[in-house]
């Protein structure tokens, strides 16, 4: 069977960047640009020239790209014409291969929002779209509100979408601006455009997030007829986020109907790039990437239940409903107090042991597991720790080297300009082969802000571990969470460290204890020793 072309329009650099808290330079933005046209997308929108500085320069130095390039601007404004509406030149003169223009669809915006009559919008919406096609551009137009406005006055709405194609636009995209319009009353919407002929072919959708149904609209859309998405990587956005793009690359690629039925330009070869696409956005943004995000997160395929582990081991189809390499993940199988040895085993495998099902030792690991739950860790998210616990309890964890002692001192004195500052310092000594080593670190950045206590104590120990220097020099931290877990004057800590190394891997440890320090200390610890360890560090 002939599949369809569907084409994906990514909007990561322009309505992903207006989400609260977000604001990408100009060397990110090319960055994000570079690494979306490996994936395949079709159009990579770069955002509003003339907006605001950053979109210019990004439009000014915009890199060479298989995808179309696009500008986003607005519709004309009444009273002036297409050529001499100076916003309107800045978005063409971008030089992109394609613009996009968003203009009203709903006659209570037109009348209200704008101030103008019904038939000056239209006339808008003609000029502007002719003039792109005249410039010698593919010419989008954003019907904004459109679902809303259909509701209201569907033959207006469609008005608008008419003129827009009358005049040339490769694309109408409707858009549900406000997030409101249920998957059901899309398709039914859609599926009525086309058949009051707009051309499906010609259709475009472009959904926010505010019902949690941005995904389940842009699917309906495209069940009904519309043939180009439009989205963001990991459904940045206004207010709840736009249609997450990631999360619909994976359905579209791998889900029927809609993988048997539309081609689209993310190659079979391209698709395991996606999780290490999704976590380089946040990586950028410096956030935590969202562990429970479909498809991409660290917990999409994770299995807890000894049960759900158990049937793994015999056929991942039984709780899995794509392979996890298909997008560049991976199968992780906690350990907690929950876990059976199903889970112990596949938890074993992964980390390259190999243990006889009858090992006695295994059920004391599981004991030993459980005992140190019961203290306050969590093995559940620090996967790391849980491999040198059972190497450790298997004989089976090299001696890389001894920590003889460590100290941390917080002090507040007056600097030079005779203000009271915080220096933190940490002193770490070690012992490698019979011969000690100490280093010592202050938490001082280079604007004379202290970093805290822990940044202190993690440099020092990472500042000079003598032949296993080369091993953790990619290290970084890259996450650092505390929790009390007991209340009171016997309250104990505890510390999830994640880490991460130039080879694009991350794990997790854990440290427990009344004091913060130490807790972090036997995070950042077992962190390192796990580096050495997966990178083959001599004993």
């Amino acid at each position: 069977m002939t599949r369809e072309r569907l084409y994906l329009y990514d909007t990561t650099l322009r309505d992903g960047q207006q989400t609260q808290g977000v604001q990408f330079s100009t060397a990110e933005k090319v960055q994000i640009a570079r690494a979306l046209d490996e994936l395949g997308v079709d159009y990579i929108e770069g955002g509003w020239p003339g907006a605001n500085p950053t979109d210019s320069e990004f439009f000014a130095e915009t890199p060479s790209t298989r995808a179309t390039m696009t500008a986003f601007g607005m519709t004309k404004r009444a009273g002036r014409s297409a050529e001499n509406d100076e916003v309107l030149a800045a978005v063409t003169n971008a030089g992109t291969p394609a613009v996009c223009l968003v203009g009203k669809s709903h006659d209570f915006h037109v009348e209200t929002a704008l101030g103008i009559t019904l038939d000056e919008n239209l006339e808008n919406i003609e000029r502007s779209i002719a003039h792109l096609v005249a410039e010698g551009r593919e010419a989008l137009f954003d019907a904004e509100h459109f679902f809303d406005g259909y509701k209201a006055n569907p033959g207006y709405a469609l008005a608008c979408a008419r003129a827009a194609l009358d005049a040339g636009a490769r694309w109408v995209v409707l858009c549900d601006t406000n997030g409101g319009t249920l998957p059901s009353e899309v398709g039914r919407i859609t599926a009525e455009v086309i058949a009051a002929g707009i051309p499906g072919d010609r259709l475009g959708i472009h959904t926010h997030n505010d019902t949690e149904n941005a995904v389940a609209n842009s699917l309906a859309a495209v069940e009904a007829g519309a043939r180009q998405i439009q989205g963001t990587l990991n459904g940045l956005g206004e207010r709840c986020g736009n249609a997450n793009l990631v999360s619909l690359i994976g359905t579209l690629r791998l889900k029927e109907p809609f993988a048997s039925m539309f081609e689209l330009g993310v190659a079979d070869d391209a698709l395991p790039r996606l999780t290490r696409l999704s976590r380089l956005l946040d990586d950028i943004l410096n956030r935590v990437p969202n562990k429970h995000a479909a498809y991409v997160g660290a917990s999409a395929f994770a299995h807890k239940a000894g049960l759900h582990a158990s049937a793994i081991l015999k056929d991942p189809t039984t709780y899995e409903h794509v392979d996890p390499a298909s997008v560049g993940n991976s199968r992780i199988v906690p350990m907690s107090n929950q876990a059976g040895q199903s889970n112990l085993r596949k938890r074993l495998v992964e980390a390259g042991i190999e243990v006889d099902r009858d090992d006695k030792r295994l059920a004391r690991i599981l004991d030993d597991i459980k005992d140190r739950e019961d203290q306050g860790y969590s093995y559940d998210t620090a996967q790391a720790s849980f491999e040198l616990l059972a190497r450790r309890a298997l004989g089976l964890l090299p001696d890389f080297f001894e920590v003889k002692r460590y100290r941390v001192t917080v002090e507040r004195r007056k600097n030079k300009r005779n203000r009271m500052v915080t220096l933190s310092e940490a002193v770490v000594v070690v012992k490698i082969g019979g011969e000690k080593m100490m280093s010592v670190s202050e938490s001082m950045d280079e604007s004379g802000n202290d970093q805290g206590p822990i940044n202190a104590l993690a440099t020092a120990l990472a500042k000079d571990l003598g032949p296993y220097q080369s091993y953790i020099d990619d290290m970084r931290l890259v996450d650092f969470k505390v929790r009390i877990t007991a209340g009171g004057t016997e309250a104990v800590t505890r510390v999830i460290i994640d880490s991460e190394d130039s080879a694009g891997r991350r794990w997790s440890t854990v440290g427990v204890s009344p004091n913060i320090v130490d807790a972090s200390f036997e995070a950042l610890l077992d962190a390192i020793t796990w580096k050495l360890v997966r990178d083959g560090a001599p004993a």
